[in-house]
């Protein structure tokens, strides 16, 4: 059975970016003397499934930070070559959520790492996120890219652990039950 988690982090009114994509107030805060936990939570990860804009973002980047490989989850993308340097690395498909867990299940996949605030808004709406690592970054920054969008129902979560940081930043694990009924959204 596959299992998908999500370890992102997200400004005090809700947003993973600016809206257009700046994350230099999320870059402020990171301290490197301070674990937050990410080797931890990919150590057992097989792949990672972003969204264009994610992939986009890490673009930037001076050097490719993963060795997991990464399905970019792209109707712009798919079909279109994949950078030379990535070849065996990233891989673009144009597929839904369901249609994305059934292929990697094709393939043995059993532990995915989901990024990006569409991907994440996408498989929590289709119910198919098992729990999240948000780490609440403790600016206002006042409009943006959410990273929980409308929901057609309530999605009830059961808060695992949260833990402070010196920096500031907060981090709560919450499981997402699937199995509960939700409540309809008034």
């Amino acid at each position: 059975m596959i299992t998908t988690h999500v370890f992102i982090a997200v400004s005090l009114d809700g947003f993973i970016a600016r809206q257009d994509g700046d994350i230099r107030w999320l870059l402020q805060r990171d301290d490197p003397g301070e674990d937050h936990g990410y080797d931890d939570f990919i150590i057992d990860k097989e792949v990672i499934v972003m969204g264009r804009g994610s992939y986009e973002k890490v673009m930037t980047f001076d050097t490719w930070p993963y060795d997991l490989p990464v399905l970019v989850l792209s109707k712009q993308l798919a079909g279109t070559p994949v950078p030379d340097a990535l070849k065996d690395k990233v891989q673009f498909i144009d597929s839904a959520p369901g249609e994305t867990i059934a292929r990697l299940a094709e393939q043995n996949i059993q532990r995915v790492y989901l990024d990006g605030g569409q991907v994440v808004q996408s498989f929590l709406r289709e119910g198919l996120i098992t729990d999240m690592v948000i780490t609440t970054v403790p600016v206002l920054i006042g409009s943006g890219k959410p990273l929980f969008g409308t929901l057609s129902r309530d999605i009830d979560l059961t808060l695992l652990s949260s833990r402070s940081f010196p920096s500031g930043l907060v981090q709560s694990t919450y499981h997402v039950n699937a199995n509960k009924p939700a409540l309809t959204a008034s």
